[in-house]
């Protein structure tokens, strides 16, 4: 039975006012889908005058369902691309009757133990999985619970029950094209250590850049950001400590990219007449910071998605289960062409 949360009025009460069945009235607050707008709004009528309400767990209870979505992350969602996909996730699933629980899975052992235990809890409804990787049998694990998964830039659409992306490498391209177009022949990435663990989505940016200088004959400088190196401290000393400065810096994100920037222009180094920068991803404060990069939308990416794992929940067709969104070159100010080319030393600081 499920019955009001502050009031003895039950659902046959209701029914009984509106002239339907108790289960109409069941199905008009958990599958609204399945009601006609008529008899919805007659329902909702009734329960508004009966002072009547429906808690989260009784509608748990008779529909099977928990309301909650997981999201699984590998960093903090306050980082630029997780605070999006939240957002865009909440604007589409809030409204709809859904929470969103986070797990945050950095590791191996966070990992497993999510994967291990929500067979038994069954607590979630749908699985959300932003930028990495799952294998076959954690997929296989979800699918035979009847839970979807969905990916956003995930590297493959393999054990997805629907995903959006963009196409990473292609964004490198553009980026790199851009850079060679100007005259730039030495040119360097800097982007994160991928962990072994989960594939990222990322690690297609640094495959198109060796791609890329294989098929110009370009020296490849790659410059890794450990775990350890918060301030990117290691990095920027790598990178200036090459017998010659690149005449560009290739970053695997705008986070990379503006405090790099920040602290080439602290150590005497001009962009982009010294060095050109470019980012990936049109952050926050790229357009500050006058940022060439990549522009893409993980706030529409995380909402398209959502709105496909609703209709899978509720049993309707999914138009595009696998969608690629757009990806847009920023030209600013952070590039042009190349000064001759130089050894790095006190003259630079």
């Amino acid at each position: 039975m499920i019955e009001g949360m502050e009031t003895s009025v039950t659902v046959y009460d209701v029914a009984a006012r509106a002239g339907v069945s108790a289960s109409t009235v069941s199905r008009a607050f958990s599958r609204p889908d399945l009601v006609s707008a008529k008899t919805r709004k007659l329902v909702m009528e009734t329960a508004e005058a009966m002072n009547f309400t429906v808690s989260r767990s009784s509608l748990a209870l008779k529909s099977g369902q928990s309301f909650r979505v997981a999201l699984l992350l590998s960093a903090t969602v306050t980082t630029w691309f997780n605070s999006r996909v939240f957002e865009g996730l909440d604007n589409v699933l809030h409204p709809a009757g859904y929470d969103i629980s986070i797990y945050p899975i950095g590791d191996t052992q966070s990992r497993r133990e999510f994967f291990d235990t929500m067979p038994a809890r069954r607590n979630a409804d749908a699985v959300v999985v932003p930028s990495f990787d799952v294998d076959p049998e954690e997929s296989e694990r979800l699918m035979t619970m009847n839970v979807p998964i969905a990916g956003i830039n995930t590297t493959s659409h393999a054990g997805m029950s629907v995903s959006v992306s963009v196409n990473d490498a292609l964004g490198v391209r553009m980026l790199m094209r851009h850079l060679i177009s100007l005259g730039h022949r030495r040119i360097a990435y800097v982007g994160r250590n991928p962990q072994v663990t989960l594939p990222f989505s990322t690690s297609g940016r640094l495959a198109e850049y060796r791609n890329i200088c294989e098929q110009e004959g370009l020296e490849q400088i790659v410059i890794p950001i450990t775990d350890d190196d918060t301030n990117f401290n290691k990095a920027f000393n790598h990178l200036v400590g090459l017998p010659q400065l690149p005449t560009a810096v290739c970053c695997q994100e705008d986070g990379i990219a503006i405090p790099l920037m920040c602290k080439m222009r602290d150590f005497g180094i001009r962009i982009p007449e010294d060095v050109s920068v470019t980012g990936f991803d049109d952050s926050t404060y790229a357009q500050d910071m006058d940022l060439t990069t990549v522009r893409q939308d993980p706030r529409a990416m995380a909402s398209s998605v959502a709105t496909k794992l609703l209709d899978i929940i509720n049993d309707r067709k999914v138009a595009q289960p696998f969608e690629e969104f757009p990806l847009e070159m920023v030209v600013r100010g952070s590039t042009t062409a190349p000064r001759a080319t130089r050894a790095l030393g006190p003259a630079h600081k």
